[in-house]
């Protein structure tokens, strides 16, 4: 596993290798061992799986705040994800930037989204199936959102968007009030 920073810090792709034979395929989508540095003595407490089947929608932004902050290991299954985290930790010099990066399976990328960045993604392909280790339980009390199309975001999103939770649409715009997500 090949571990990449991208330009937020704190923010990291993993590029894995898959073993390819006549048989079919064979990879390693986690090892504690290898993401040592990132991980540090965290444990994955918690693995989820999403299947959005239609094209340009999209899921997000969220996060969970103190003191169930998570970090999230998203990987693509299936199909073709643009996805997306925010950094919203006020004392980080990347404070409110965001990263994106095209997940597909045979792409063998992995983001690493630490505590106190907003993560949401969008569809490109039908019937996209994603995989995400948690670092902390689910706690919906703790769970918040951000908008997607937040003007002090401007992300650049590849594909109108075509469907959206009720919940998603919600979410607020930032406010003046807004003083970022403390870990």
């Amino acid at each position: 596993m090949k571990v990449h920073q991208t330009t937020i810090t704190d923010l990291f792709v993993i590029e894995g290798t898959s073993h390819v034979d006549l048989r079919g395929s064979f990879a390693r989508l986690f090892c504690k061992n290898a993401l040592s540095k990132i991980i540090g003595n965290r444990s994955i407490l918690q693995i989820n799986y999403s299947l959005t089947n239609s094209v340009g929608a999209l899921r997000g932004m969220h996060f969970q705040r103190a003191p169930h902050a998570e970090m999230k290991l998203v990987r693509c299954l299936r199909g073709k994800v643009w996805d997306v985290a925010i950094d919203l930790r006020p004392a980080s010099p990347s404070y409110l930037r965001w990263h994106a990066e095209e997940l597909t399976p045979a792409s063998d990328r992995m983001l690493v989204i630490p505590e106190g960045f907003a993560h949401g993604f969008q569809v490109m392909e039908p019937d996209s199936e994603l995989l995400y280790l948690h670092t902390s339980f689910y706690q919906p009390e703790f769970e918040s959102g951000l908008r997607f199309d937040d003007p002090i975001f401007n992300i650049d999103w590849p594909l109108q968007v075509t469907d959206i939770s009720k919940r998603d649409s919600n979410h607020p715009y930032i406010s003046s009030s807004f003083t970022g997500v403390c870990i």
